[in-house]
């Protein structure tokens, strides 16, 4: 045997099989279908559920709430744990609370909320800040920067319009 002969067989790119070009061919005729039966008929497709006429299991397993497929996952982090993971002047975004696993999941936008005590002063960069977080890391001497995110920041309501009384 030579490696000449191994390898004269492989083609990069090998043509497709044709059916249904005559009984010569040996893939004439009903060109592989078989007679009769629902796989036979041109335009035959099943949906990807189905199992032979037997209840597809997807439709057998019960539907429990709603699960909305397009919000935004957003992912929490209370002053709490950045006062027990980060040190005083240290940088706080997405990558460092990564890397301290404060962040493990995948999200859409990261939230700082106000749960906990902060003395230390961080720089703190998200997506969003509660308003109790916002307050609390500017009295401990910090700063705040919102990320752009997949939506814009919803803008803090301005002072409350009395409506005209008739």
């Amino acid at each position: 045997m030579n490696l000449s002969d191994v390898h004269s067989g492989i083609q990069k790119h090998k043509k497709g099989r044709r059916i249904g070009r005559g009984p010569g061919s040996g893939r004439g005729k009903t060109a592989g279908r078989g007679h009769k039966g629902q796989r036979s008929n041109a335009g035959y497709g099943a949906l990807p559920i189905y199992q032979g006429g037997t209840m597809p299991l997807v439709r057998r397993v019960p539907k429990r709430g709603f699960n909305n497929s397009f919000a935004l996952r957003v992912a929490t982090v209370n002053l709490a744990d950045l006062e027990r993971v980060f040190t005083a002047g240290e940088e706080v975004n997405p990558e460092t609370l990564r890397a301290k696993s404060l962040v493990k999941r995948r999200y859409d936008e990261l939230k700082v909320l106000g749960f906990g005590e902060l003395t230390k002063s961080l720089n703190v960069a998200a997506h969003r800040f509660s308003t109790a977080a916002r307050e609390k890391i500017e009295k401990a001497g910090g700063s705040v920067s919102v990320l752009p995110g997949r939506r814009p920041e919803l803008a803090a309501p301005s002072e409350a319009v009395d409506a005209p009384t008739v």
